[in-house]
C-alpha cells in the first residue's frame, strides 16, 4: 500500500514545494521511501510550469535540500481523491481545498502546522512579499511539522 501526501499553498513556488522536499527527505530517513508518495500543488494557477522562487531555493540548499527540479502545478480535483492526506499551508488554501472537496473528501484535508510539535501557529506564513528571514522561518516550521507527519504516517501504514 502506498500512502500519499499532497502539501498546498498558493502558488506552489514558495511554501508547498519547502514542504514536499522536507517532508520527502524525512519520509526517506525513516524508511518509508518506498511505501509514501509526495507532491505539491497550488490552489492558484499563476506559477504554473515554473521553478520554485529563488529566495525559497537558496534558503532550502542552504540546508541541504534541493529544489531545482520542482515546477509549480495547480491542484486538480482527482487530487482529491488520488491523495490520502492534503495539507495546506494556511487557513485560506485550507478553505479553497474544502470548497473543492465533497463531504467525504474533507477528512483528509488539514492543515499542516496540525502536526507542528514547536509551534504554535497555525498556518506557515507566505514569504513571498516579505524579507529573506521569512524562507528560513517557513523551513523551521515546515520541517518541524513534517515530522510530525511521519509519526502520523507511520501509524497509519503499521495499523
Amino acid at each position: 500500500m502506498i500512502y500519499r501526501v499532497l502539501l498546498v499553498c498558493m502558488g506552489n513556488i514558495c511554501r508547498s514545494p519547502t514542504a514536499e522536499v522536507v517532508l520527502r527527505h524525512m519520509i526517506k530517513i525513516n524508511g518509508l521511501g518506498d511505501k509514501v508518495e509526495v507532491d505539491s500543488a497550488g490552489t492558484h494557477g499563476y506559477h504554473v510550469g515554473e521553478a520554485p522562487d529563488s529566495r525559497t531555493q537558496r534558503a532550502a540548499s542552504a540546508r541541504g535540500y534541493n529544489l531545482s527540479q520542482l515546477r509549480a502545478r495547480k491542484v486538480a480535483l482527482q487530487d482529491l481523491d488520488y491523495f490520502d492526506l492534503i495539507l495546506a499551508m494556511d487557513r485560506s488554501n485550507l478553505d479553497n481545498l474544502q470548497r473543492m472537496a465533497m463531504p467525504e473528501q474533507l477528512p483528509k484535508i488539514q492543515l499542516l502546522m496540525d502536526y507542528a510539535r514547536n509551534f504554535e501557529d497555525d498556518e506557515v506564513p507566505d514569504p513571498y512579499y516579505g524579507l529573506g528571514h521569512g524562507f528560513d522561518l517557513v523551513l523551521d516550521m515546515v520541517e518541524d511539522a513534517a515530522k510530525g507527519v511521519v509519526e502520523a504516517v507511520q501509524k497509519k501504514l503499521s495499523s
